[in-house]
């Protein structure tokens, strides 16, 4: 076994390494950049190296300042976690000739399966289902028009390297052939270092279903099952679960067979994922394998019982795995969330900053199902705009599906973020949906379901329930409190009833409430229900969750008290609760709505990030539609286009400049 590991990543995924190395009694070094000096990671780790910039160009990707660290501290092994240096091949190469481990698969395995046209062409001979598609890799937009044209839209324009939904495009005509090539070998050269393109054909609706696969040195190879990762937005993946709610037996074991043999032509010989397309018969297309671990691990370490760190750890070392393929079971599902900083309110768009407050629940029981947090920040750290987006993956388990989904989104309600938007309300509808209860899912499961974004969900008459009694017994509260203040000119009243009107999406609902004893409350609200409410809290001033049992029903809200009223979510409807004395409701009713300023002429960045280009000139005119600037933040470039027909007056940034959220880059005439 290995007596020193380094970490040669960030965030999440570095944390998660740590953990694992600490049970089993091994020294950790973490690597850090300018960004991330004071991160988690770089606290948990034993040692911890300075490396560069933030730019990940500048430090996690300079395999030198790697192995300059690795040289500094004595460690005898490396762990790549995923993405940046985890499937370049150079790196296990340099590794051996300084006598150092690398905890992934051979170097054969990597360079083979890392690249998608070879991988391709190797899963092919192997007797592997393959996607229609063009032979190589695209080189110009013209060769990528005849390719599609021949192969027949859609298509999927997709990098060669790397993973993770960086550097893909589906197009459907011409024009889109031309626009998504550009992008997508933009953002695979600003992500891997490698702009080469492939085409093949876009299976409409498909499942994304993978098999875990787990090799060692000495030849074995298990498959631990698949997992289903359809739903996704701009092929990033959102939740992940284990199994999938699709597969019979027969394709989960066609599926397992055809992922092991493709892993045995390589002599694969640690943890990798071999991903597949899955059309709504259940045939099922290779779609590429990724030499590493994958960010949705947890669900298949909660449903098989295995610490995949450590059988990379094991496997790295030369250990014969300990398991058959016969002794892999499915015990329960797990579901995961990737809770990331973007808000879905508005596109979804990156929402950079610094976590004022992060509450989350404690990991272990909850309800009927257990809850599982993969973290690597904590309250007071920044989300750079130079990595990916992420602030936690939050698993719910459970025997059953059901159970897993309830625990997963029970658990969505008791967080608490503030400084930054998350996409929990998001996560909180997902899953929340008929549909996705039922399994009906596939890869274009969000574009189908939020066709028009994601704007809030319509409340339930139990959430406007809920909100009315928190409102309420909050708002009571803190008046109550109010009232015993020394020095009032008024005496403390001694009323046991009082009553309120709590204005809350939009309805005028009027309330009373009897305080009955310490965190015991009773409300009336005929306009919701006819009989008397029954609410037990411990909440109390200063908290950002309000959890409670109103009429025995178990309830968490996230609480928020603002200058008016107090903002509450509950899954995927949010509102703001204004609750006034019966005088004060009827006159917030006249007061006049406030004009929203004019802002049509107006570009603004949606986000911090980097402007990549300019696609206009001033005194052009544009029509709706068209693009206008590049901004790219966390490794993405969103184009921003034109919501109006006119004529730019004025551009206020140049290519390669930063701009922060909502600073004016355009202005029409």
């Amino acid at each position: 076994m290995f007596n020193k590991i380094l970490i040669a990543n960030r965030g999440e995924i570095a944390v998660r390494v740590i953990k694992t190395c600490r049970r089993l009694g091994i020294a950790t070094v973490a690597v850090y950049s300018e960004a991330d000096a004071d991160s988690l990671a770089v606290e948990m780790a034993d040692e911890a190296v300075f490396i560069g910039p933030p730019a990940p160009g500048e430090s996690y990707l300079v395999l030198d300042k790697i192995l300059e660290a690795i040289k500094q501290t004595g460690a005898d092994a490396v762990h790549p976690g995923f993405g940046f240096l985890s499937e370049n091949a150079a790196f296990p190469k340099a590794l051996a000739e300084i006598g150092v481990a690398w905890i992934g698969p051979n170097v054969n395995a990597i360079d083979a399966m890392g690249d998608k046209i070879r991988s391709k062409q190797l899963a092919a001979k192997s007797g592997v289902s393959t996607i229609p598609g063009a032979d190589g890799e695209i080189n110009d937009a013209e060769t990528a028009l005849i390719a599609a044209q021949k192969i027949g839209y859609p298509v999927m324009l997709k990098a060669s390297a790397g993973g993770g939904g960086k550097g893909m495009r589906i197009a459907r005509s011409d024009a889109e052939v031309k626009d998504g090539f550009k992008a997508a070998r933009n953002e695979a050269k600003s992500s891997f270092g490698d702009d080469r393109i492939l085409i093949e054909k876009f299976i409409e609706e498909p499942r994304h279903i993978e098999i875990q696969v787990l090799g060692d040195k000495h030849g074995n190879v298990v498959h631990l099952n698949e997992r289903e990762c359809s739903v996704q937005r701009r092929n990033q993946k959102v939740l992940e679960e284990a199994p999938s709610p699709f597969l019979d037996a027969r394709t989960r074991k066609a599926m397992g067979e055809q992922a092991v043999a493709l892993s045995q032509a390589v002599d694969y010989d640690s943890a990798g994922t071999v991903e597949f397309i899955v059309d709504k018969d259940r045939n099922f297309y290779f779609l590429e394998m990724n030499t590493r671990l994958q960010v949705e691990h947890p669900v298949t370490e909660l449903t098989t019982g295995l610490d995949l760190v450590e059988q990379m750890i094991r496997s790295a070392a030369g250990e014969k795995l300990e398991i058959a393929q016969k002794d892999v079971k499915i015990d329960g599902w797990a579901v995961e969330a990737r809770l990331y900083a973007e808000d879905p309110y508005r596109g979804f768009l990156p929402s950079i900053g610094r976590l004022k407050r992060y509450a989350m629940p404690e990991e272990g029981q909850l309800g009927e199902g257990m809850l599982r947090i993969d973290s690597g920040v904590r309250e007071g750290d920044e989300i750079s705009l130079f990595y990916d987006p992420m602030i936690a993956k939050v698993i719910g388990y459970g025997k059953t599906r059901e159970a897993a989904i309830d625990t997963l989104a029970a658990s969505l309600d008791r967080l608490h973020v503030e400084g930054l938007q998350s996409n929990a309300p998001f996560l909180s509808a997902v899953l929340d949906e008929t549909d996705f209860r039922a399994g009906r899912i596939h890869t274009g499961y969000i574009g189908e379901h939020f066709p028009e974004g994601f704007h809030g969900t319509a409340p339930r008459e139990d959430q406007l329930v809920a909100m009315t009694c928190c409102a309420a017994y909050v708002h009571e509260t803190l008046t109550r409190r109010a009232g015993r203040i020394e020095g009032r000119l008024r005496p403390e009243e001694t009323v046991t009833t009082r009553e309120w009107v709590v204005f809350l999406d939009k309805r005028r609902i009027p309330v009373e409430i009897e305080m009955s004893g310490e965190g015991e409350a009773t409300v009336w609200a005929p306009s919701l229900v006819s009989d008397k409410l029954t609410v037990r809290t411990a909440w109390h001033p200063g908290q950002h969750l309000f959890e409670a049992e109103i009429d025995g029903r178990a309830v968490a809200l996230e609480f928020s008290d603002r200058t008016e009223g107090y903002l509450l979510r509950h899954r995927g409807f949010k509102a703001v609760g204004i609750v006034c004395t019966p005088r004060s409701a009827e006159l917030h009713v006249r007061l006049p709505e406030k004009e929203k300023p004019d802002t049509a002429k107006l570009v603004v960045s949606p986000m911090p990030g980097l402007v990549v280009a300019i696609e206009v000139a001033e005194g052009q005119e544009v029509k709706t539609g068209e693009p206008l600037i590049i901004v790219e933040a966390m490794k993405m470039e969103n184009v921003l286009r034109a919501e109006t027909d006119g004529t730019i007056k004025a551009i206020k940034v140049e290519p390669g400049a930063s701009v922060a959220a909502d600073e004016l880059m355009i202005e029409f005439e």
